[in-house]
């Protein structure tokens, strides 16, 4: 799995630089135009791409019919693009964007050699092949006995204060590791992987919403009216509410995660513990 987790993190690695430098490069163009340049370090929004699409269509036109790429001698820009920078700019965006496209293109073909991809995560409706990756090169699903095994790894199982797992103080706990020396040294810290709980509920959970009516959008819907009609939680805010239904979304597909993977890798399933000990069963 060493060698998915490689090209998955590297595919990722991309995409935060494309992000990055999209928007150092529209912030360039607002301060151009006289205005303030958002401070946000994440994907762009509706503005941004907007702006992003004008330079990638002034771009294509300045270089069409160009057999090598413009020196800045030769250089003519138009409205949009105007500098020779800023060209070269738009150039290497367009650059990441290909490259990008293509580690996730190439991971696709590489996913099709894994059991659980083609049985089961293929026919996940909003759980494309980027979060396919991710969950095969981030879980040993052999190390997973139970299904709650995976909610902690993806920081979702529920702390000892009785609250969802963080990163707040309470809630990190004191190991053990070996140093470079070789000594046995203890250090504070959390309990789960940050990187795959992030993709899990900020990316895979949104996925399931926008795809549509599905399984796990249904769940979520479901959950979310629950708790927003029982009197424990009337008081809670409304992203409060979201938080909780997307948690316990993704908790049940992670249910239907180790339970299929475990059945094709002819591991042992074990009943959820609200089933086997509290004789609850969640409905399919």
């Amino acid at each position: 799995m060493s060698n998915i987790k490689t090209l998955v993190r590297g595919a990722y690695d991309i995409q935060k630089l494309r992000i990055m430098m999209g928007n150092r490069i529209v912030g360039n163009f607002k301060a151009k135009l006289g205005q303030k340049p958002s401070e946000k370090e994440q994907e762009l929004d509706l503005e941004g791409k907007k702006i992003l699409a004008a330079l990638r269509l002034s771009y294509k036109k300045i270089t069409d019919g160009v057999k090598t790429f413009p020196s800045q001698k030769k250089f003519k820009g138009d409205e949009v693009i105007s500098e020779y920078t800023e060209l070269v700019l738009v150039d290497r965006y367009i650059a990441l964007e290909k490259d990008e496209a293509k580690h996730f293109s190439l991971l696709t073909k590489v996913l099709e050699d894994y059991p659980v991809y083609s049985a089961f995560l293929k026919n996940v409706k909003g759980c494309g092949a980027a979060m396919s990756g991710v969950i095969l090169s981030e879980i040993d699903i052999s190390r997973a006995k139970y299904s709650s095994s995976l909610w902690a790894y993806a920081g979702l199982d529920v702390a000892p204060d009785g609250q969802g797992r963080s990163r707040h103080k309470q809630h990190l706990v004191e190991s053990e590791y070996v140093d470079k020396e070789g000594e046995v040294k203890k250090k504070v810290g959390i309990t789960f992987n940050p990187f795959l709980k992030t993709k899990l509920v900020g990316v895979l959970g949104s996925s399931f919403l926008r795809a549509g009516e599905n399984k796990y959008s249904i769940i979520y819907y479901e959950y979310k009216n629950r708790i927003e009609n029982h009197p424990n939680h009337i008081e809670k805010t409304k992203g409060h509410r979201h938080n909780m239904a997307m948690r316990y979304m993704i908790k049940r597909f992670l249910v239907d995660l180790y339970i299929a993977w475990r059945t094709l890798e002819k591991l042992p399933v074990a009943p959820e513990y609200s089933e086997a000990k509290l004789g609850h069963v969640h409905a399919a």
